[in-house]
């Protein structure tokens, strides 16, 4: 494995998560390395140079997944790869479908769910699902049981992992619900994320829950849309919408992610959102609309 940066060491390859806690907190100033894409690809452009390197991939324990209380708790190593068989999607449907858009084979081969939250990539595929199934992720931390993160609290900078912690887990609930990711990209094929928008129905607690990503430095969830559209679905029906109003949802949601410029103080005309602005906001509206078209069929 080449990093590019040859002051990094690969000072443990631990078997168990308590020797991998425990080499962290041995050597404060490494850094876990499971799939590295993210990882590498940072050390190579410069923006990091870690001191040294845990390596995460004889940990077998975080590489699947298991069933609790009506929750999974998925493995910080799973793969985009392992995610996106049948199996899985049968479980979270709109995981497996952002994890199968992550990149080109290679990338999914070796990208692991917890590489993607921890290095919080604005276009980070996963991300928006996991905003909108609040996902919880369970962090091992040195001498002690462990503790929970809200995903939203991470990424948005409110909760952070210390020195010496470890993401060992994510749960998300399951809603055996429909659920649906999708994405704009600049080009066919897998490719970064210029848009993306996972849509999730919660039939249990009527609620439509919508996260968009790669606009802005975390997923955004907007809940006054969120709030307005699940009043109109027939949860004890059909729940299918009519076309204007899942065009309306389109729009509410491009709106609240992409506002316009507020007036300026002396009461002269806003000033314009410039086209390619728009045009970002037009389509972060087909993506909603269309993905919860898809998820009330």
């Amino acid at each position: 494995m080449s990093t590019h940066a040859p002051e990094a060491q690969l000072v443990a390859q631990p078997a168990t998560l308590d020797e991998a806690v425990a080499a962290l907190a041995d050597v404060p100033a490494a850094v876990p390395v499971a799939g590295g894409t993210d990882l590498m690809a940072s050390v190579n452009a410069g923006l990091l140079r870690p001191a040294a390197l845990v390596g995460l991939g004889r940990l077998t324990e975080l590489r699947g997944w298991a069933y609790q209380d009506g929750h999974a708790l998925l493995g910080a190593c799973l793969t985009h790869s392992r995610m996106s068989r049948p199996d899985f999607s049968a479980l979270i449907p709109a995981l497996a479908a952002a994890a199968r858009s992550a990149g080109p084979p290679q990338v999914r081969n070796a990208g692991t769910l917890g590489g993607n939250i921890i290095s919080a990539a604005p276009s980070g595929d996963t991300l928006p699902v996991l905003a909108a199934l609040e996902a919880t992720l369970l962090v091992a931390v040195p001498g002690g049981e462990g503790r929970q993160i809200p995903i939203s609290h991470l990424l948005a900078g409110r909760d952070r992992l210390n020195p010496g912690e470890l993401l060992a887990h994510v749960r998300v609930p399951l809603l055996h619900a429909p659920q649906t990711f999708l994405k704009a990209t600049s080009r066919t094929g897998p490719a970064r994320a210029l848009a993306s928008v996972a849509v999730v129905l919660d039939p249990l607690r009527r609620e439509v829950r919508c996260a968009v990503g790669a606009v802005a430095p975390m997923p955004l969830r907007p809940l006054d849309a969120e709030r307005w559209v699940a009043s109109l679905v027939d949860w004890d029906g059909q729940r299918g919408l009519a076309p204007e109003a899942l065009a309306a949802f389109g729009d509410y949601v491009g709106m609240a992610c992409i506002p316009d410029p507020r007036p300026g103080k002396d009461g002269g005309e806003p000033a314009q959102l410039p086209p390619a602005v728009l045009h970002l906001r037009r389509t972060v509206a087909a993506l909603a609309r269309r993905g919860l078209g898809r998820a009330l069929r």
